[in-house]
């Protein structure tokens, strides 16, 4: 498979744009998956999901990152089809296990505003590890799906992808049959994948504002609207980018703004969301300094 590109110098400059993202986003995920591995007082539930998290962030940026960054330097922009298979199906499936995760982590700060005094009892060691279990499962399933109707599909001819890196709706423009039940088969993973996880993650603001509402003390409010505010924040970002690229029922129509779009998801918001979501954190920065 040929990727098309642009001129050389808008290639140099793009090289170390990918390259400071890059290497900022394995910086921030490492640190935040050492930390909360090395500090006991980290050792929670929300902590828990944000290793896991961090973890998926970093594989998901170096499923198609690096493979850019050699691309910019190199005139032929080729990629097996098997390697072009690969990036498919694991940046499917961290990306799905990332919206689960997302999902699970606005359950947990559901529990933790709204339900206080049980939130030991329900959030137990055992009931994360099936959640964060449950997360990944559910990647690998739509990532199987996804990746199967799409492979399954014919490609003779044209094998050049106007796109930086291999992913469905870039594929299907060169499938060589009738790719509506593919299309159909990605919007119905969609709705499984993204839909629902957002559903559940509104549902779970709701109630956390209208508890945060009522609360007398004003520290606790701001406490938790900030606690709250990071992770919207990270959901608004990855959702709505990722909703945009697949949850159109012709998803094979793939143009410029796409593009970057499909980029900001796969490699902007892996790189912003230990800034976002950890690096601000008190907790964080206590266990930083205590580690250094």
């Amino acid at each position: 498979v040929c990727f098309f590109f642009l001129d050389p110098h808008t290639q140099v400059l793009l090289f170390f744009l990918f390259l400071i993202i890059y290497l900022l986003t394995v910086l921030g995920n490492l640190l935040i998956v050492v930390l909360i591995h090395i500090d006991s007082r980290l050792h929670t539930p929300m902590y828990f999901f944000l290793r896991n998290l961090s973890f998926a962030d970093l594989c998901f940026s170096t499923t198609t990152v690096p493979q850019v960054l050699v691309h910019f330097l190199v005139k032929r922009k080729t990629i097996s089809f098997a390697g072009c298979s690969t990036q498919i199906a694991v940046l499917l499936l961290v990306g799905c296990t990332e919206c689960a995760l997302l999902a699970v982590m606005s359950y947990d700060r559901y529990v933790a505003v709204c339900k206080p005094l049980r939130y030991t009892t329900i959030m137990t060691h055992w009931v994360c590890a099936q959640l964060a279990i449950g997360s990944w499962a559910s990647g690998a399933f739509v990532s199987l799906v996804d990746t199967t109707f799409t492979l399954c599909l014919p490609y003779r001819g044209n094998d050049t992808i106007n796109h930086f890196f291999c992913e469905p709706p870039a594929l299907l423009k060169l499938a060589s049959a009738d790719t509506y039940r593919t299309e159909m088969a990605i919007f119905a993973m969609g709705v499984a994948i993204l839909l629902a996880p957002v559903s559940l993650i509104l549902v779970s603001y709701w109630n956390i504002i209208s508890t945060v509402i009522q609360m007398q003390s004003g520290e606790g409010r701001l406490k938790a609207f900030s606690t709250c505010g990071s992770h919207l924040t990270v959901v608004v970002l990855f959702y709505g980018s990722a909703i945009f690229a697949y949850m159109r029922p012709n998803s094979k129509i793939m143009n410029e703004r796409d593009k970057v779009i499909s980029v900001f998801y796969s490699a902007v918001t892996p790189m912003l969301n230990p800034i976002i979501y950890s690096l601000r954190n008190k907790d964080v920065k206590g266990a930083l300094r205590r580690c250094f």
